[in-house]
């Protein structure tokens, strides 16, 4: 769901980029008042898994079309909403910058569209309100912790990309592009992103309950000290599993990721040469709103883009997707943590008599 520069005029793009700047500055205030440290290295992997995990497009049988997790909701049911929402920032400016996924112009509109509501709207709406409720009260206290843990993951995947889908037809309809009627738009958007979302919420739920068999503590709103409840693993096991996933998964898992448009690219230019429908039919070289600050940004995005498309430059070896997994991942968990350690985020509590 990554949106490009020519999807948005520079207005619109400008406004998005105020809406996410203005969640980031809150996020950012409110961590500095955290003091769990154990955060720190759950918040750089996790990161990286989501990174990898955005590589690997799923396919949607009988449409031509195929989807990727955007990965908010797995973030802040794991890191609470306002590390997790930071966490989202620091992988989609990666993308965009070094690996060309996603229009510079248009990373406030994707911030919005695939972190606001996973984060926010997920975890206070949806994930927090499920993991507290009272719901089955008759069955054993671990039991019923996991199938609320699965339910939430499920609902708040399917329900906060329904949102980022819709943004993105809103976007398009304010920035005038008269090609995509909003009707049109939205009814090929929800659909496939309802299909998207199932997937996603079924892999958030297995990592979830995964990280809840070892180490429950690390899942906001749970709690660990609840009869049946115990860590299983220690943390620096289970942080030691989540990264050897994540190498995995973007260094070899995602070599098998669908070559097939993902829902927003199928909505816009739909997959004739596979014998599917055409949808809107847009001309993939020639679409959208041109502008100066287009050119601008994408002038500045073929400079940084060290890896386009997950590949080497001019090449379609294997191994450049593998290469592109690895240090993708890095780079995020990289960034993550500096941000943490420049920001002063997840500090130690002062011992009693300290100064």
């Amino acid at each position: 769901m990554h949106m490009a520069d020519a999807l948005l005029a520079p207005a619109v793009a400008a406004t998005m980029y105020v809406a996410s700047g203005t969640a980031a500055g809150i996020s950012i205030a409110k961590l500095k008042k955290d003091e769990n440290t154990q955060k720190l290295p759950t918040m750089a992997v996790t990161a990286a898994l989501v990174f990898a995990g955005q590589m690997i497009n799923y396919t949607i049988p009988g449409t031509g079309s195929s989807g990727h997790m955007c990965g908010g909701m797995l973030l802040s049911a794991l890191l609470g909403p306002y590390a997790g929402f930071l966490s989202m920032i620091v992988i989609l400016a990666i993308q965009c910058l070094f690996f060309a996924d996603g229009g510079l112009m248009a990373l406030g509109a994707n911030v919005w569209n695939m972190a606001f509501y996973g984060c926010f709207v997920g975890y206070f709406l949806i994930w927090r309100t499920i993991i507290r409720s009272g719901w089955f009260r008759n069955m054993e206290t671990k039991a019923a912790i996991r199938l609320k843990i699965i339910i939430a993951s499920i609902a708040g995947c399917i329900i906060t990309l329904q949102l980022g889908a819709f943004s993105v037809v809103l976007e398009t309809s304010l920035s005038g592009i008269t090609e995509l009627p909003f009707g049109s738009f939205v009814a090929l958007m929800q659909p496939i992103h309802l299909a998207i979302g199932l997937v996603e919420g079924l892999i958030t739920s297995a990592v979830l309950v995964f990280v809840f068999e070892s180490r429950p503590e690390l899942l906001q709103e749970v709690n660990s000290t609840e009869k049946g409840i115990a860590n299983r693993q220690s943390l620096k096991t289970t942080v030691i599993i989540l990264a050897a996933v994540a190498v995995v998964v973007g260094g070899g898992l995602s070599l098998l990721a669908s070559s097939n448009p993902d829902g927003l690219e199928w909505a816009l230019f739909g997959n004739a040469e596979e014998g599917y429908a055409e949808n809107m039919g847009l001309d993939e070289e020639d679409f959208g709103v041109k502008s100066s600050a287009a050119d601008t940004a994408a002038m500045v995005q073929e400079k940084t883009s060290f890896l386009p498309d997950y590949a080497f430059p001019g090449s379609e070896s294997a191994a450049g997707t593998t290469v592109s997994g690895i240090v993708g991942g890095a780079l995020v968990a990289g960034a993550a943590a500096l941000i943490c350690f420049i920001g002063g985020f997840f500090r130690k509590k002062k011992r009693p008599g300290t100064v």
